[in-house]
């Protein structure tokens, strides 16, 4: 939902003197709150919120923790730093994701976004539950460098964290599980589904002729793993990349050796915005992956069946394809003031 409508449904009628008052900024920023509303025809998500519900003070908490370099073990990184939102929670430019100290991580920052229907996150499926993610960077160290229990013992000892998190919880105390859901309260809630495509979708505003050209070309050569609507089937994939995979991906997680060279499906939501492209960063435009798509795809045992011909584009539909997926670009996510950097 736009933050212009979820205010327009809780706009309560204030005086304009009443509005002038410091304390009922206060109050209609806190109702502005996002709450996980499912957007229409998606399906259900896998992150329950119902034992972790999104309160003003949770969610602010969240927010404020993404945004605060205290998680990490040198008070140099937040999440923020790899996660901007003007790029849609991507890092943009970076090829890999970097640490404290300036250290060069090994994969590329995903975009953080509808992340509650993701049955599993990380490139390789590593983490199974939104509340668990974080452990991954705060503890790596090529990332955070640190660990839960760190963390939690600098906010413990901070001026003003142990108020937040009693207003957040309803009660005193400093701990990993109130940290990590709180962060999922905020995480949880980046829901993006208010692009050209879903306002075409839903009958509001019309695709040009290219573009409808494009999104025909896309459900048929690219739609059987980047589902509609959330644009991945989430599934893992060998994608052609390299013939001996440099990075085993899901393999690491599974054991399996068919798993080799395997990762997640990205979605392509906000695709234009999240550059460079690939687990890797290997990418620095989308016309270079659909140059790999088109004639890059390298042959391996574990490459999905489906890219063994690569796909056939014409100078046209490489065009149409690429309207189409700049239609999948929500500039209401990227602006909207809840999910920035506070300044308080």
């Amino acid at each position: 939902m736009k933050r212009s409508t979820l205010l327009g449904l809780l706009a309560l009628p204030l005086s304009a003197a009443l509005i002038a008052a410091p304390w009922a900024h206060a109050l209609i920023a806190a109702r502005a709150t996002p709450q996980l509303q499912v957007p229409h025809g998606w399906p259900a998500p896998h992150y329950n919120f119902a034992a972790n519900p999104v309160t003003p003070a949770g969610f602010a908490l969240g927010r404020r923790l993404f945004y605060d370099p205290i998680l990490s073990r040198d008070g140099s990184v937040s999440c923020g730093n790899c996660h901007q939102q003007f790029a849609a929670f991507a890092h943009l430019d970076h090829r890999v994701s970097h640490g404290i100290g300036g250290v060069n991580g090994k994969r590329n920052t995903p975009g953080l976004f509808n992340l509650a229907w993701q049955p599993e996150l990380m490139w390789d499926g590593s983490v199974h539950q939104l509340e668990l993610q974080p452990v991954a960077p705060i503890s790596n160290p090529l990332e955070m460098g640190g660990s839960l229990a760190l963390a939690v013992d600098k906010l413990r000892g901070d001026a003003s964290y142990p108020r937040l998190f009693a207003a957040a919880f309803g009660s005193p105390g400093v701990d990993s599980q109130r940290l990590l859901r709180a962060l999922a309260q905020f995480t949880g809630t980046l829901v993006s589904a208010d692009s050209h495509y879903d306002r075409a979708m839903q009958g509001r505003e019309a695709f040009t002729p290219q573009e409808h050209a494009g999104l025909d070309l896309f459900r048929e050569h690219c739609a059987a793993c980047h589902r509609e609507p959330l644009f991945s089937d989430f599934s893992y994939r060998n994608n052609g990349l390299d013939a001996a995979p440099r990075d085993a991906g899901r393999a690491l997680v599974s054991g399996h050796p068919g798993d080799q060279g395997l990762f997640r499906v990205p979605s392509l939501r906000n695709v234009a915005l999240t550059a460079p492209y690939m687990h890797d960063g290997r990418y620095d435009s989308l016309q270079q992956v659909l140059d790999h798509y088109t004639s890059g795809i390298q042959s391996s045992p574990t490459l999905d069946p489906l890219l063994a011909n690569g796909i056939t584009l014409n100078a046209g539909q490489r065009r149409a394809l690429l309207a189409f997926l700049d239609s999948l670009t929500d500039d209401s996510f990227i602006h909207d003031r809840r999910f920035a950097q506070p300044h308080d």
